[in-house]
């Protein structure tokens, strides 16, 4: 398991954030594709496809350019897309083997002030995943770009039967992707004591979010509670690589202490590659598997 933590530090209005990260490529998987970024006041989680390395290639390299255009600046919602647009160009410069494509989820949140007020800046493409933990309660607030949460949405399958579905692992927008790229974009405001959750799929596709909810709550430092989130996922069964940031924020400048009911307990204050929408083997359509 890869880890890396950092102390609390001011990133933006008075926010300080802490924050802690952990990585594993799990049991089934000789590389880890996944890449992550978590350095202030940008956190993010990529997942890279492509076959043999040129996934691994993709979620680098997108990392690499947001931390080029982000990591230690004044992080405005246009200065995020532009970042964005940038990765998507160089994903797509990548060569992979015949038949597939380079390509990578990106998921996270970057700390900006907008008019003085903090907020999360979440972005999403892909089936990564961004949750906040706040009063207690754990809260999706990506949405998978993926067939299996179209059939949901459209009430085709239960989301117990999504678990398990043929297509589960089928994503339909990434970086990397041909055209434009298509982002989901939700500006928060932050509350005192917010926690982050920043995870690729081989979280959520080993530990189901009650586990998750109870978990961030009961460890009460960030790099406690990625390390042990990872560790739970691989005894799971880990099918793939899984990365999990967790970030929370802390002290914020003139904000009722009500907030602190966000604080997690004690804290003072077939097989499982992903593949993009439209791969079948033998359909004739480029395939790209992470």
């Amino acid at each position: 398991m890869t880890r890396g933590s950092r102390m609390s530090v001011e990133v933006t209005a008075g926010v300080h954030a802490s924050w802690g990260a952990a990585t594993d490529r799990g049991l089934r998987r000789t590389l880890n594709e996944d890449a992550y970024l978590a350095s202030a006041p940008v956190f993010v989680v990529a997942d890279g496809m492509g076959g043999h390395e040129a996934g691994e290639v993709a979620s680098a390299c997108a990392v690499d350019v947001l931390r080029a255009r982000l990591v230690g600046r004044s992080a405005t919602p246009e200065a995020v897309n532009a970042a964005i647009v940038e990765a998507h160009r160089e994903v797509q410069r990548i060569e992979a083997e015949p038949g597939r494509a380079a390509g990578t989820t990106v998921s996270g949140v970057v700390l900006s002030a907008v008019e003085g007020v903090p907020y999360w800046i979440v972005v999403n493409l892909g089936d990564s995943r961004t949750y906040r933990l706040s009063r207690g309660a754990l809260e999706q607030i990506s949405v998978d770009h993926s067939e299996v949460q179209e059939l949901i949405d459209s009430g085709a399958v239960t989301r117990a039967e999504a678990a398990h579905h043929p297509r589960r692992h089928v994503v339909t927008r990434a970086l990397g992707a041909t055209g434009a790229v298509d982002v989901d974009y939700w500006l928060l405001p932050v509350s005192a004591n917010d926690r982050i959750l920043v995870c690729s799929d081989g979280l959520t596709g080993e530990l189901p979010d009650p586990f998750v909810a109870e978990t961030l709550l009961a460890e009460s430092d960030p790099q406690a509670a990625a390390d042990r989130l990872v560790a739970e996922a691989v005894r799971a069964g880990g099918r793939d690589n899984v990365t999990v940031l967790v970030v929370d924020a802390r002290a914020l400048e003139g904000a009722d202490d009500g907030s602190s009911l966000t604080t997690p307990r004690g804290h003072d204050e077939p097989d499982d590659d992903t593949l993009p929408r439209g791969s079948r083997p033998g359909s004739g359509t480029r395939e790209a598997a992470r």
